[in-house]
């Protein structure tokens, strides 16, 4: 076969398995590991209490909204993951090849996002423990902790143990919100009634719905999702089926947490006429309100299962954007094609340029542990975080109608609608998100 044409002078992959890829006949259960990985980093605290907040605030009537987000995220994650084993290349390699304002937009955002994600995900693991063991040390060293265990045990792990962590750490997170959602006694003839798509008669009723949706698990996880396909082994389109039984289990998860979270916020906070805080405390709140209801051991069981949350979401960053780092920079010192199979060795997880950014993750945040976060980079991280889902939404769209793409493996009629309603969804919400910002006290 004839190798196809690709704007960037590289030969994409044909789609052959690479030797050393021994791809199953058929998709297995007991191959699927990378979405279980997605699903833990991507849920984290804020998108447990957006969906508490939904359910507070209209009871089961935005269910659909939160089904209809684990939809697109399918969606999303998929597109990644089929580009790289379609193409052997990496989804670096993919922006790369549209223009050099890929590399600047992802270079300033890894810089910025990862220097305050590190602070937001070291407070966010650190605001349980503090909880369960009030008297051992103040938060910020509980942060500390939290960022130098995360460190050392993705410098000196690879994916493979890492992947088993972060398995144990889903099934606590697992029971924990299924526990939580049986414990409050759902009423699921409302449940099923808030399948239907209604909106709530309110103002902004449509920016909340469609926040709900953008907001259910997943970020740059998303993009991370095809780097975890390739560093579990599968580089060729041989684990195509795999990938995609994988990537439903992951998102079948991330529905499962997300459901279980309105279920209680339904139950539990709109049925009281009670409200909770944004961000990290209001899952606080929401550990004291289930001690007061239900008994110490329950609140205890949900710090333990907020925890799981957190640092499950902390060490996925810390590995899968690390290693997105890894082949940017590798790229820019012109290794002109990143392949899967780079990934497959474990070669990224060894490099200067993986322990680097590793490193910028953890120490330099530190600061802001002590000091707040400074305004005005604040607002860069908001704008940033913002437009990079539909910079993935629409970029994955690009890659996967074009020649870069061996034809087999280019988008469908279904993939395309997914994409373009994801990456109108996104950046609805990010021109929202760019309004919203105090830029007047910006300067």
């Amino acid at each position: 076969m004839t190798p196809m044409a690709d704007t960037t002078g590289n030969i994409p992959d044909t789609g052959a398995p690479l030797a050393g890829d021994p791809a199953p006949r058929k998709s297995s259960w007991r191959h699927i590991g990378p979405g279980i990985v997605v699903a833990a980093t991507g849920v984290g605290a804020g998108d447990l209490v957006a969906t508490l907040i939904a359910g507070s605030n209209f009871g089961y009537t935005l269910l659909w909204a939160a089904v209809v987000g684990c939809l697109v995220k399918i969606s999303l994650a998929e597109a990644c993951g089929r580009w790289h084993l379609s193409t052997g290349r990496t989804l670096f390699d993919g922006w790369a090849s549209l223009g050099r304002w890929t590399t600047w937009f992802f270079a300033v955002y890894a810089v910025i996002w990862g220097f305050v994600y590190g602070a937001a995900a070291m407070s966010s693991s650190a605001l349980p423990l503090q909880a369960l063991f009030p008297d051992v040390m103040d938060l910020e060293w509980w942060g500390i902790a939290c960022g130098l265990v995360g460190l050392v045990f993705v410098w000196f792990n690879k994916y493979s143990v890492f992947e088993k962590v972060m398995t144990v750490l889903v099934g606590v997170m697992f029971v924990v919100t299924v526990y939580l959602a049986v414990r409050v006694t759902p009423n699921l003839g409302d449940a099923f009634a808030g399948l239907l798509p209604v909106l709530p008669d309110e103002e902004d009723s449509v920016l909340n719905t469609l926040g709900l949706i953008g907001g259910v698990g997943g970020t740059i996880t998303l993009a991370a999702y095809g780097y975890w396909v390739n560093a579990k082994g599968w580089t060729s389109s041989g684990w195509m089926k795999v990938m995609r039984l994988d990537n439903r289990v992951a998102y079948l998860t991330t529905g499962v947490f997300v459901v279980a979270m309105l279920f209680v916020g339904a139950e539990l906070l709109h049925s009281a006429n009670v409200a909770i805080a944004g961000g990290d405390k209001g899952l606080m709140q929401l550990g004291d309100i289930l001690e007061e209801e239900y008994g110490t051991a329950t609140g205890k069981l949900f710090l333990i299962g907020f925890f799981a949350t957190s640092f499950t979401s902390l060490i996925g960053v810390w590995h899968g954007v690390s290693l997105m780092f890894a082949d940017f920079l590798a790229r820019q010192r012109g290794e002109r094609e990143a392949r899967g199979d780079e990934l497959a060795s474990g070669r990224r997880e060894r490099s200067w340029a993986f322990r680097a950014y590793l490193l910028w993750l953890t120490f330099p945040p530190m600061v802001l542990l002590f000091q707040g976060q400074p305004f005005r980079l604040i607002i860069i991280y908001g704008v940033l975080g913002a437009a990079f889902m539909p910079f993935l939404a629409l970029t994955l769209m690009w890659l996967l109608n074009s020649s870069r793409t061996p034809r087999e493996w280019r988008n469908g009629p279904l993939s395309n609608t997914m994409l373009a309603l994801a990456g109108l969804l996104f950046l609805v919400l990010c021109v929202k998100q760019v309004w919203d910002q105090p830029w007047a006290d910006f300067f």
